[in-house]
């Protein structure tokens, strides 16, 4: 990581982050809320490694000290950025850097009023060589009730060095006090192109695979990238082609039962049910236009084509609409048997 230059997307976010530290508007509590796998922990650790960049902090004095005639003694945005090469810098790069910390918890299921307490505690001390001492809270939407109202008399009145960031997957999670002090940062998905074109430029993924991961992903890098890299991934898209291909004709129970084999983490049986929404919205496409070029599954053209002949319109978005309730019902804990079977069986039938 080297700074904003090193993230993809977000644009809006950052420019927020570049416009505090340009003017010196830096706020002492930020909450960035996305799901698991958009970045907010990627953007967080490249605003405080830009915060902290020795260069960059005394290219901000100079302009302070001398401003050019045509501005009011901030640097451009574009030059607001980590530079990668001072001490803080390397430091921040190796996870070294004494003030920047990603604070750790006790347990991974919930973040106990403890946990925050020794975060308040260590606030009372000073940075040790940078301006700044920054906390990063991850997975903060795990924090109790109690632990938030922990956290607020320091959010409340923090210390001029101490800047604190939240990281949340849900912003309901948080409480409104909490809310009412903190920058709040939505992050919202990454465009398709620039997607497709991290996980082929970073990641070396063919086009079609790329396509289907993007599709999948939506606007998700993390999530795209984790599919695009994992070792399963050929294995579980066979498998779910040849369960989409093959479902009027196979018996559900077989079906219910080569899904449980593949893996029991849910995990993987959410993004069985993704790439089925995927083949789903490729064949109601081909169906309204009779046009191959939006297909994501390009290789299967011929499948695609043949279900969108056999299905109607109201039997597709069924099963999208089936699809849906099958991950809504998993999350709540339902019988994962008959879930599968309610959602196989519409599939048949449509």
């Amino acid at each position: 990581m080297s700074g904003f230059r090193d993230v993809t997307g977000h644009e809006r976010t950052i420019e927020h982050l570049k416009n505090a530290i340009a003017s010196g508007r830096v706020s002492q509590a930020y909450l960035l809320v996305g799901d698991k796998g958009m970045g907010k922990k990627t953007i967080a650790q490249a605003f405080v490694q830009t915060l902290q960049c020795e260069t960059l902090e005394r290219m901000l004095e100079q302009e302070q000290e001398s401003p050019g005639e045509k501005n009011s003694g901030t640097l451009p945005l574009q030059s607001i950025d980590a530079c990668g090469t001072c001490k803080s810098c390397r430091q921040a790069e190796t996870n070294n850097q004494p003030d920047i910390m990603v604070w750790r918890y006790q347990k991974e299921t919930s973040i106990s009023v403890d946990d925050i307490r020794a975060l308040v505690s260590d606030v009372q001390i000073k940075p040790y060589a940078s301006r700044y001492k920054i906390y990063i809270l991850p997975d903060a939407q795990k924090m109790t009730r109690e632990a938030q109202n922990a956290l607020l008399k320091t959010l409340e009145e923090p210390p001029e060095y101490a800047v604190i960031i939240l990281l949340s997957t849900s912003r309901d999670a948080m409480l409104e006090t909490i809310l009412s002090r903190c920058v709040v940062l939505p992050l919202r998905p990454v465009d398709a192109a620039k997607v497709r074109s991290y996980l082929m430029d970073r990641h070396g993924v063919e086009p079609y695979k790329a396509d289907i991961c993007v599709a999948f992903a939506q606007g998700n890098i993390g999530r795209a990238v984790a599919l695009a890299t994992s070792e399963n991934f050929y294995s579980l898209l066979e498998r779910a082609i040849q369960i989409l291909t093959h479902v009027k004709e196979w018996d559900v129970s077989d079906i219910v039962v080569l899904i449980r084999d593949m893996d029991r983490g849910k995990d993987v049986v959410n993004d069985i049910l993704d790439l089925f929404s995927i083949w789903y919205r490729d064949v109601l496409l081909f169906k309204a236009t009779r046009d191959a070029d939006g297909i994501i599954f390009r290789e299967q053209i011929v499948q695609i084509r043949e279900a969108a002949q056999k299905s109607s319109y109201d039997g597709i978005q069924r099963i999208l609409d089936a699809i849906r309730t099958a991950k809504i019902r998993l999350k709540a804990n339902v019988s994962f048997d008959l879930t599968m079977e309610l959602l196989l069986l519409t599939m048949k039938e449509n």
